[in-house]
């Protein structure tokens, strides 16, 4: 990374929560969203702005973490920390030390330095994927598919997005829609596309024989099986299951991380920098995955644009050798609220060029969707 940057002084801190609904309504196995409720941070400097994105959902389902929940502890816990620590003036380097006195709330922590961190670049004219590392300027995109309500409508759907070009599917999957949801996609397109599958925990210590079905399929991995807490169940999995166990919910921090490997509970790791408490902690997760040979790939929580943005970026670095959820914008939404159109084309995403992350906001239409400002001062 870049450490010789100019630190910032934090003016203002605007969080602004928006109402964009999807195409499609997403399916998992926790529950289907229709719209999402996001909470956007907007830091300002003497000079700049930076933004980040806040990932938690509308209901504690994915992760305990929600929305108001996300808002609240913002507003209560953690702006008033940054504010107080020297005055504003801090480097987003700083940003995770200066909240760790606050257990947890790791997607509203991550929303913060990732604000913190683009005004930062922005103010240092330099982008994130210049400051994290970058070595690509284009990135493998792939597309989560969720659960449909019939076979036929799942492979249409995943018919359509192999025509665009996507270079990975994933599928979710939970008890009942596993083995034959699959069988007809591989049956029907073959076993060179690359595919994998996500469980977000629906699954028992008892399903490694159910689970095991699924590897006469080639895919590339299986995707957090388990509740998040159960890793030692997740070691016992791997052993019975010949297809690569992937953790997401269960990587919290790059000690987690490390844990989960030296248990052998994965053999991939899923990095979203929301559930790990930041871009920064997600960097340090990456690199001890690449000194013990684990690729990652990057998961998306159907981002608008600034998120997307992030998250592009971070997909650049190195050990990112599987493709991630960085999926066109137009996959969630009819229209995003950032200008530049962040889509891939032939299975590829550009990545965003210009200081911060790189994409600018569509002011009007980000005001159309606004449903709330707060704004805090020192």
């Amino acid at each position: 990374m870049i450490d010789n940057l100019e630190p910032i002084t934090i003016r203002a801190i605007e969080l602004r929560r928006i109402s964009l609904p999807l195409v499609t309504p997403f399916r998992t196995s926790f529950g289907t969203e229709n719209s999402r409720d996001i909470l956007l941070v907007r830091v300002e400097t003497d000079s700049q702005s930076g933004w980040g994105e806040c990932v938690s959902g509308n209901d504690p389902l994915y992760s305990s973490e929600y929305v108001e929940g996300s808002q609240h502890v913002m507003v209560h816990h953690l702006i008033p920390r940054l504010f107080a620590f020297n005055g504003g003036h801090m480097s987003a380097h700083d940003v995770a030390h200066i909240l760790e006195p606050v257990k947890d709330h790791r997607m509203a922590k991550a929303a913060l330095e990732a604000a913190v961190l683009d005004a930062q670049l922005r103010a240092n004219d330099v982008s994130i994927a210049s400051h994290l590392g970058s070595v690509n300027e284009l990135i493998p995109s792939g597309v989560s598919v969720g659960i449909a309500n019939s076979i036929d409508e799942l492979v249409k759907t995943v018919g359509g997005y192999l025509d665009e070009g996507y270079a990975r599917i994933k599928l979710k999957i939970e008890p009942g829609w596993d083995i034959e949801p699959v069988r007809v996609i591989r049956q029907t397109f073959g076993d060179h596309i690359p595919l994998q599958v996500d469980a977000n925990t629906a699954y028992t210590r008892n399903d490694g024989p159910l689970l095991a079905q699924l590897d006469p399929f080639n895919l590339l991995l299986i995707e957090q099986p388990l509740p998040e807490d159960d890793v030692t169940g997740h070691a016992l999995i791997a052993k019975q299951v010949g297809t690569p166990i992937c953790l997401d919910e269960s990587i919290v921090s790059s000690l987690a991380a490390i844990d989960a490997i030296e248990r052998g509970a994965c053999s991939i790791i899923n990095i979203k920098a929301g559930r790990v408490g930041g871009y920064l902690e997600a960097v340090r997760i990456h690199d001890v995955c690449r000194e013990r040979g684990i690729p990652v790939w990057c998961g998306g929580m159907l981002e608008s644009g600034i998120g997307r943005a992030h998250n592009i970026h971070l997909s650049t670095l190195a050990n990112f050798r599987k493709p991630g959820d960085t999926s066109s914008s137009s996959r969630y939404f009819a229209k995003d609220i950032v200008n530049e159109a962040l889509e891939a084309t032939n299975g590829r995403m550009p990545v965003p060029k210009g200081p911060g992350i790189g994409v600018t906001l569509d002011r009007d239409f980000l005001e159309k969707v606004t449903v709330s400002t707060e704004v805090f001062t020192a």
